[in-house]
């Protein structure tokens, strides 16, 4: 049984929104409503475009404001997911925290340090462990953490750099963490596979 809904905040870092991160915030939305959860992303810069199919989500808001102004006076209430951070994210973080703070794009490869301009803002971080992985995933493993309390955060079913196969000539490995499905697959947004497939096609196709 799941406890109060918690608040997943994305802090947009990008002008625009990409066919990757729209996938992933929808996955986020998808998943926020299922589980009695809200999902915010703020900080959007004035003429942003906010997909039909993002905006129909009961539990999505676009905010045009930053974290700091959406919870000025409870900073003390929010966790940034900081690769950095002391400590690791744990069930009892969801007693401390009602919001959780993610830096996007986190599925940079290799990796930036996009989050280092929220932690210089003084929110109190925890680590979601030592592989990189998606928006959507940190958001999926944090909301089984602080929020379903099922497990703590080195029982959560992963799979690490998986392999995806298109056909018998074509795959990828994704330079990612995941979370396991039931079906032992690990859990991508919908669309997630045919756009990586797409993207591959295309790089194959600019060297011709």
């Amino acid at each position: 049984m799941a406890s109060a809904g918690k608040t997943f905040i994305v802090e947009h870092l990008d002008e625009e929104l990409g066919p990757w991160s729209e996938l992933e915030y929808l996955a986020i939305a998808a998943e926020s409503e299922e589980t009695n959860s809200k999902f915010i992303l703020s900080c959007l810069p004035p003429n942003f475009q906010v997909p039909p199919a993002l905006s129909a989500s009961k539990a999505f808001t676009a905010e045009h404001r930053g974290v700091e102004e959406l919870y000025a006076g409870q900073k003390s209430r929010v966790c940034l997911l900081d690769p950095a951070a002391a400590k690791d994210l744990a069930p009892e973080d969801g007693e401390t925290f009602d919001a959780f703070l993610f830096g996007g794009i986190l599925g940079d490869d290799p990796p930036r340090d996009r989050t280092s301009e929220l932690r210089k803002k003084g929110f109190e971080g925890r680590r979601l462990g030592p592989k990189q992985m998606t928006t959507d995933t940190a958001v999926r493993v944090t909301r089984i953490v602080v929020q379903d309390k099922i497990v703590s955060l080195d029982q959560v079913p992963y799979l690490d750099f998986p392999e995806l196969k298109f056909n018998d000539h074509e795959s990828t490995q994704m330079p990612f963490r995941y979370v396991t499905g039931a079906d032992g697959k690990p859990i991508m947004p919908k669309g997630m596979v045919e756009l990586i497939q797409k993207d591959a096609d295309k790089s194959v196709d600019d060297l011709f």
